[in-house]
């Protein structure tokens, strides 16, 4: 049976944290499926669309990587991929707190799929997409927290948002 896991996030934007995950997991898992929750209850910075593609731009050298977007249940999404596994990534005690209400409740809905949690980089354990905006809109350097292709689509972002 391939062990199949489906990393879910809202990645925006995605940041070396979240690459440092798909990665190893990637090493873990024959497939995994990163997706792009489509969550109406936040105001993204991204559209699913664009979360999308700069995640496949820079997944793109994993062959075992794939990038969706979904909408709903988790369980359900996971269900429809036949997986495993629900890949997530922790940077410190209260984001286990936060997983495993998600966790608990997965587990009710379906106990056959199981929760991995991988511990980041300590280098990323600080870094969140929050930070990340924050930083961009004030003209901060990111360089060192994301990828040029996210580094380039925050100041595109960021320099439309300043126009009258």
């Amino acid at each position: 049976m391939a062990s199949i896991a489906v990393c879910p996030g809202s990645f925006d934007p995605v940041t070396f944290g979240h690459l440092d995950i798909i990665r190893r997991g990637a090493k873990v898992f024959d497939k995994v499926y990163v997706c792009v929750l489509n969550n109406s209850s936040k105001k993204p910075l991204f559209t699913v669309e664009e979360r999308c593609g700069l995640l496949r731009e820079v997944t793109q050298d994993i062959p075992n990587v794939q990038v969706e977007s979904f909408q709903g249940l988790l369980i359900d999404y996971a269900k429809s991929k036949q997986a495993n596994v629900i890949l997530r990534g922790l940077r410190a005690v209260s984001d286990f707190e936060y997983e495993m209400q998600g966790t608990s409740m997965n587990k009710v809905l379906d106990e056959n799929i199981e929760t991995f949690f991988m511990m980041t980089n300590n280098q990323y354990s600080f870094l969140s997409s929050s930070i990340v905006k924050e930083v961009a809109k004030y003209k901060g350097s990111v360089a060192e927290l994301v990828p040029e292709a996210v580094e380039a689509a925050l100041e595109k972002k960021f320099a439309k948002n300043e126009r009258p």
